[in-house]
């Protein structure tokens, strides 16, 4: 790449979001652009490339984000506000986060037709829900109303969900057993895993500032839910659950010193730049499809997250829009204030939050083992009355139970890509 051609590529910033096709990743998309053409002026632009399993609702998306950026043209105008000139490129690209394959297709692409990724926001994902407990669903709003509608236990999902065959054949290459992948676990979290690792060099190609890998987990990243015996949650009632709580740790110990003999394996050092920074957030409680419900149903439950909201709850923020309000300012903020807050108060968990208005904002979220930066004593503060009331304050021997809990895990999913990126060699 020439002097020149890279200085035009410092003002085209390059975004990927996975399973953008509705829900909360469709609003990411939505405020994605809305707030890059209100901060950025009339030099830069924005390629958004947004994944989705099927191609057709691909370019669907791609046909309802064409829509909202002619309205939000047409808001400005009609407002008298300054004309919106900042260019936005679409692209759409198919992967199935539970196909190996299929990732190793679109990483394939990518690194042969862009020159970078300043961003990847991995939100892509299932819940694995199946229906509601619905005696302990009612005995628990009623009894405990905004932490059931805030920490729900209530969700009931299948045990043991497996994916697909990701080889040609049911047997590994040699005759033996190909491993199993649970599907929550592959599509929350191992595909992203694997599609990060083999586009590393895109996110490191960014010039004077590192790429970001933004992880989208949730409020039910509930310790109790995770075992690292089992970090594929394949014998767990809260396989979803248990996947959040690893995209946690994972994501929160990926710059301790423990953790960089595996992370470096995971995202190599580029020779010219600094490494791609890995940042979590989670969009609050928000009125999604993730849990299947009767319209009826969903009405009463997006009636009841109101409120909650008007009862203090800062973490509903019931519409995905405003979910999505802290992954993409940690997509779009500067580094240099991304880094002054992190030196500051050390990594975090940032979460979307709002006032009883409605109005919303990104936030620090307590973790469990972790606190709000990852040391004993840091002042919570107001943040206690956003905590499970099983919560206490991080002592010194969580925050080191953690920081093992993070080695290991970084080790496994070493491993388990490792083994991953043989077997999909060997059955070439």
């Amino acid at each position: 790449m020439t002097r020149s051609t890279a200085n035009l590529e410092d003002f085209h910033s390059y975004v990927l979001v996975t399973g953008a096709n509705g829900g909360l990743g469709y609003s990411i998309c939505c405020r994605l652009i809305d707030e890059f053409i209100r901060t950025r002026p009339s030099s830069h632009s924005l390629r958004l490339i947004i994944t989705a399993r099927d191609r057709a609702k691909g370019h669907d998306t791609i046909a309802k984000l064409k829509d909202h950026i002619f309205r939000t043209r047409k808001h400005h105008k009609t407002h008298g506000k300054t004309p919106l000139v900042a260019k936005i490129y679409l692209q759409a690209e198919q992967v199935d986060l539970c196909n190996l394959r299929s990732v190793q297709r679109l990483s394939h692409k990518l690194l042969h037709s862009i020159p970078k990724i300043d961003t990847i926001v991995l939100n892509a994902g299932t819940g694995g829900v199946t229906g509601i407990d619905w005696p302990l669903a009612i005995w628990t709003v009623l009894t405990n109303f905004l932490s059931a509608l805030t920490y729900p236990t209530f969700k009931l999902s299948d045990v043991g969900e497996r994916t697909p065959p990701q080889n040609s054949s049911t047997s590994a290459p040699g005759g033996e057993q190909e491993p199993v992948l649970g599907t929550v676990f592959c599509s929350n979290v191992f595909g992203h895993y694997m599609l990060v690792h083999a586009i590393a060099p895109l996110l490191s190609n960014s010039v004077g500032t590192p790429g970001r890998i933004v992880w989208i987990s949730s409020l039910e990243a509930y310790p109790s839910a995770f075992s690292i015996s089992d970090i594929q949650g394949l014998s767990s009632p809260s396989a979803y659950e248990s996947s959040k709580r690893l995209t946690d740790v994972l994501a929160l110990t990926s710059s301790l010193p423990s953790t960089q003999p595996y992370v470096r394996r995971f995202l190599p050092p580029p020779r010219d730049h600094r490494p791609p920074k890995q940042y979590v957030t989670h969009p609050g409680i928000c009125a999604t499809n993730i849990v299947p419900l009767p319209w009826i149903l969903v009405f009463i439950m997006t009636a009841a997250f109101y409120v909650a909201r008007w009862l203090g709850s800062p973490w509903h923020t019931v519409t995905s829009y405003k979910g999505a309000c802290a992954p993409v300012w940690v997509a779009l903020a500067s580094q240099e204030e991304l880094d002054s807050l992190e030196q500051n108060e050390r990594a975090g968990k940032w979460g979307s939050e709002v006032n009883v208005q409605g109005e919303e904002r990104a936030a620090r979220t307590e973790v469990q083992g972790w606190g709000i930066g990852g040391e004993a004593g840091d002042n919570v503060g107001s943040l206690k009355r956003r905590r499970p009331k099983e919560v206490t304050d991080l002592t010194k021997e969580d925050r080191e139970r953690f920081e093992e809990l993070g080695r290991e895990c970084w080790q496994s999913m070493e491993r388990l890509r490792v083994e991953w990126d043989e077997l999909l060699r060997e059955d070439d």
